[in-house]
This record gives structure tokens, sequence and C-alpha cells, in this order.
């Protein structure tokens, strides 16, 4: 008897399911409506290609590809920033407060961002933004708000001074993050820089000595991120008004009015008060807001930048003029809260954290440490502040679970000033997980 021939393997890719029919899927479909249809049948594809590659059963294509989605439709993660840098500006700067969210939710769909609902035309845009932004700052004829403090320095500088000259001292032509030059910024508008004085010392005479027929405005520039010690010397902008030319103060990172936590750093209100005729800064760092870019000072200049062409270009969008409304209307926004946070609060809820990681094994202890502002504001400033401190090879898994922390010696410090309160539990999870993995 002859034997029976044996069959040959079944090919995988008879077996995989169709696409159309696992995207009937109720889960998925759900799923569609959620992060969007492309994104789903990517995932799909993917595990359609692992059961042709034999690494995965045919009736598990859906489950796969459910797994394989992410929470939201965008590559951008939430993060519980544990470093102590309360702006850290590669963790998006000041988070938004609960009110900006819900004003960012609501002004998603359709508003009248741009409309007179009273009288049915055509109205002027964000209203209640600029309301908002001139109560806040009473000392400013007029206000406007466009994307980020480089497009408010970039649009005076266009719209005042294209082919005159911008009067700017040596020690103020700074760089920051990423090699952004001001220089190169303000050359690119069309103006020509007149540098006076020195790295180190510049007078109010040497501006005055600069001044001519093709003077624009002299720039205040607020270093940010560094300081010169020692044998210096710089004009403030009471002295400097008084020249003639309209000035022009950047002030940097969005504070309003004085803070008495933070005493060396400008503030809208006082260099308004002090004379400068138009004041730059940024909402997403200490004023807590969006990323945009502040304008305050004289209405006839204001006029002026909102008549340009360049000002559409820099114009921010609906979301980010509601965030910005809420933040100056709502609550104190977390960055705030942080700054002011008192040492005592900051070790109650640090012995509470760490006295749950230790019911759990974590070896965990308390310490005190010294938290910065960052994103360029307040440089030199320590915060008094209390961390949890956690074994080093605690730092990547933390990571994979998106808890920045920050490492010193061969300790991993869960810095809880830049921790927002109601992320403790989330933080305390997290790191127990983190042993778990371990």
């Amino acid at each position: 008897m002859e034997p029976t021939p044996s069959r040959p393997p079944a090919d995988p890719r008879r077996s995989v399911p169709r696409t159309d029919a696992v995207l009937a899927d109720p889960r998925l479909r759900a799923a569609a409506d959620r992060l969007g249809r492309v994104l789903v049948k990517t995932a799909v594809a993917d595990a359609q290609h692992a059961v042709r590659a034999g690494r995965l059963a045919p009736e598990d294509v859906a489950d796969a590809a459910l797994a394989a989605l992410p929470e939201h439709a965008t590559t951008l993660r939430p993060v519980i920033n544990a470093t102590g840098v309360l702006l850290h500006t590669n963790l998006g700067r000041a988070p938004l407060s609960p009110a900006a969210r819900d004003a960012v939710l609501a002004a998603a769909g359709t508003t009248d961002v741009e409309y007179d609902l009273a009288a049915g035309r055509r109205g002027p845009r964000g209203t209640g933004t600029l309301d908002a932004l001139r109560a806040a700052c009473p000392a400013a004829g007029d206000v406007q708000v466009v994307n980020n403090n480089a497009a408010a320095l970039a649009l005076a500088a266009t719209a005042l001074a294209r082919g005159r000259e911008i009067v700017v001292s040596r020690g103020e032509m700074i760089e920051i993050g990423d090699g952004f030059r001001l220089p190169d910024l303000l050359t690119a508008t069309g103006a020509r820089l007149r540098e006076v004085g020195t790295t180190n010392r510049t007078t109010a005479a040497d501006y005055a000595a600069a001044l001519g027929p093709d003077t624009a405005f002299v720039l205040k520039v607020h270093p940010s991120n560094f300081r010169i010690e020692g044998f210096t010397a710089a004009a403030p902008i009471r002295e400097l008004a008084p020249l003639g030319a309209p000035v022009v103060a950047d002030i940097g990172s969005g504070l309003l009015a004085p803070d008495p936590l933070l005493p060396d750093e400008p503030d809208a209100a006082t260099a308004l008060a002090d004379g400068a005729a138009l004041v730059t800064a940024s909402a997403d760092k200490l004023l807590g807001g969006p990323q945009a870019g502040l304008l305050l000072g004289r209405r006839d200049l204001l006029a002026r930048l909102r008549r340009h062409p360049l000002y559409r270009a820099l114009r921010p969008d609906k979301t980010t003029l509601a965030a910005l409304e809420a933040t100056l209307r709502g609550p104190r926004p977390p960055a705030t809260r942080m700054l002011h946070a008192t040492r005592p609060a900051l070790r109650a809820r640090a012995e509470a954290l760490a006295a749950a990681l230790a019911a759990h094994g974590v070896d965990a202890a308390v310490t005190d440490t010294v938290a910065t502002v960052g994103g360029g504001a307040a440089p030199g400033v320590e915060l008094p502040s209390v961390a949890v401190a956690l074994p080093a090879h605690y730092e990547r898994p933390l990571r994979a679970r998106r808890v920045v922390g920050r490492m010193e010696g061969d300790r991993l410090l869960l810095d809880l000033r830049s921790v927002d309160p109601a992320d403790d539990r989330a933080l305390g999870a997290a790191v127990r997980t983190a042993r778990e993995g371990n």
C-alpha cells in the first residue's frame, strides 16, 4: 500500500481576514471615530502582516490592532514633569490650567472668533482675549496678540524699523535655545542694528550718542537665560525714554505685574510706567498660558502693527485665543501655583508619596533640593524644593511611563515643585509599576 502523500502546509496568506471584515468590529469603528480611519487601517494592516509572517493567529487581528492604537490621534503624549524646572521648554513650558483646557475644547468647534453675533456681521478678532489682556495690564494703551514673542519682535521691527536703525546694547544681543539669535531675527526684517556700549557696560549716554534721523526705536532686551555679574552697567528704561526715540522693551517671560519672589524679573506694568512705548513678552512662561506673543503699549504703535500685512501671518488661532483669555480671567494657572508653593506643603506631599512607595517595597527617601523657573525666565533664581529620591535604575523605566525626573549623582530625584498635586497619585502608580517592571 502506497503511503498517503502529506499535504503541503497551508499558505498563511489565505487565512488573513479581509480588511473590511476586521474594520466592521464595533470596537474598531469606535476607534476610527475617535482617532481617524487612516490610523485604524494602518494598525489593521500591521496586524494582517503579522498573520502572514506567522506571528499572529487570524482571529487575533482585531485585538492586536486595538492594542497598537495610541490613546489620542497625536504623537504628543502627556508627561509628568518631575525635573524641578517649572517651565521646561522641552516639555511644553507652562501647563495649561483646567479653565484654559476647557476653553480650548469649547473653542475647537465653530466659534464667533471673528463674528459679531449681535450685529450679524464680521467683527473684530479675539475681542474677549484682548479685553482680558487690557484688564490684566491697565497701563497699556492698547494690546495685541501674535504667535510668540519672536513674532512680536519681528512684527515690531518690520512695521516700525524696516530700512531704518534699531539702537541696541551689545550686551543684549542674545542667543537663546536651539541657536536662535536675536540679531538674525531683527536684520531679517530689513532693519539695521546700531550696537552701542560694550558687552558688560552700556550707559544712557551711549544710546543718546547713537540716536539720529534714521533711528526707528531703542530696543531693551531682558537677557532671560543668563546673567553678567561684576563690573557691569545697564541703562534702565526710565533713563532711555526721555531721549526722544520710542523704547521697545522685550521683557521675555510674560510677567504682567511685579512678583515679590522674582524681584529682578521685568514686568510689563513697570516697563510701561517707566516710559516704554511698546512691550513684548511670551504668554507661555510666567503668565502660565499657551504659546503666544504679547504686545502692549502705545495705541498709535499698536494700530500700525495691526495694519501691517505681516500681522495676518503671525496672528494666533482660535484655540490659542481661548486658552489665553481663560488664563487671564480664570484662577491662578499651574505655573503660578508651582512658583508660590511653600516648602512645608511640598514636604508634606513628598512624605506622603515616599511612605506610600515604601509600603510597596520601593526604596524612596525624602530630600531637600532646589528647583528653577526655567523657560529662560529668572536666571539664577533658586527655589527651595523637596523631592522623593529613588535609585538611579528607576530613571529609564519611569521615562517609558512618561515620568521625567532629574539625575543627581546616583539618585533619581522626583522634584514635586514642578508636579501638579493632582498628579501625585499617578506619579506613585508609575513608580510602583516601574519597580514591578524591574
